[in-house]
């Protein structure tokens, strides 16, 4: 097991750290998604195309890079559909389709994956690789600025992988109002839409990977929420001394580094399970969201608390964090499921 990063994998961190420092700092983040810096990413840094296999124009790289890119661009709060296209392009290796992945692989198309009740959406007409699809996803990540979707649909036969055009005739996509305003969900109503039947749907499905991805952003949320009340914990004045010297905002401090380090490990733990023992990556992956997740919550709002007065207006950062953390925390439900999953596959 490998819980540090080797030199490549910090020279990774370090390009991409620098990248999105430059070219979506945080005052730029309250834009929104901004395409050219997706792109960007795609070309310059190819993150899009980061996990797909070789074959298909990626870098072939593993889970141990993959949760590193991602610990970044959480960090950055980087808006838009780099998280979406991320879980797309994991389902996507589950069954290939050298199509999507190699328009991935090179940022030409930014695709969203939803994970509903299998019977959320239906194919009929189903003639080889084509269908048509009925259903309604209500909550569908990045689904304004994705191009095409991925998603299970149900067909008398089981459960296919689908792929829709999002442009297409038959969809309808409204936007949602969200409480992370740097990444937005869209609800999706698919009337008869065409669709391309990729396969059946896999029996392990993606979700312990996904779970994985979502952590490391989580991470990097995380620490980006230290550094902040750290720095200013260093030059903020009250009664004339600074608040970092008050006890009470030192045992915080080093309550949620101790979070930050625990959650480290347990992700780049998980990551390692992803790569190299698939037998250990269910405990792994529900590990890393029952701990993970909550625990990226308390230290953002903990960051946010001991900003005082500032933290709590639209003009400062502290809300951002918050917000990205609770919606992250919930976004492949609740900690409490991840936790009733990890004592299953315990035995407890």
């Amino acid at each position: 097991m490998k819980l540090v990063l080797d030199q490549e994998q910090r020279e990774l961190r370090a390009a991409v750290r620098a990248f999105l420092g430059a070219a979506s700092p945080l005052p730029k983040v309250r834009e929104g998604y901004d395409p050219e810096v997706y792109a960007r990413l795609s070309g310059e840094l190819g993150l899009s195309g980061l996990i797909v296999a070789e074959e298909y124009g990626g870098a072939g790289a593993g889970f141990a890079e993959l949760a590193v890119a991602l610990e970044e661009t959480g960090a950055a709060l980087l808006p838009g559909p780099f998280l979406a296209t991320t879980f797309a392009a994991i389902a996507l290796a589950r069954v290939p389709d050298k199509e999507l992945l190699t328009a991935i692989a090179e940022g030409r198309l930014a695709a969203t994956l939803a994970l509903p009740p299998a019977d959320a959406v239906t194919a009929e007409q189903v003639a080889g690789e084509s269908a048509t699809v009925t259903g309604t996803l209500a909550q569908v990540l990045s689904g304004m600025e994705a191009d095409v979707l991925v998603a299970p649909a149900l067909t008398g036969g089981g459960v296919v992988m689908v792929a829709v055009e999002l442009a297409g005739e038959g969809v309808t996509r409204t936007a949602l109002e969200t409480l992370d305003p740097t990444r937005g969900q869209a609800r999706v109503e698919l009337d008869g839409a065409r669709a391309r039947v990729l396969g059946a749907w896999p029996e392990d499905g993606a979700g312990d990977r996904l779970a994985v991805a979502l952590a490391a952003e989580q991470l990097g949320v995380m620490r980006a929420a230290l550094d902040a009340i750290v720095a200013y914990a260093k030059i903020r004045v009250t009664f004339g001394r600074y608040i970092g010297s008050y006890q009470g905002v030192k045992h915080k401090l080093a309550d949620m580094h101790c979070k930050l380090e625990q959650a480290e490990s347990i992700v780049r733990y998980a990551a390692w399970a992803a790569d190299e023992s698939p037998g250990e990556l269910p405990e792994a992956a529900a590990l890393a969201q029952a701990y993970v997740g909550r625990a990226c919550f308390e230290v953002a709002r903990d960051h946010l608390l001991l900003h005082g007065g500032i933290g709590y207006t639209w003009e400062h950062d502290a809300h951002l964090f918050y917000k990205r953390a609770k919606t992250d925390e919930v976004l492949l439900g609740p900690p409490r499921v991840h936790r009733a999953r990890l004592a299953e596959s315990l035995g407890l």
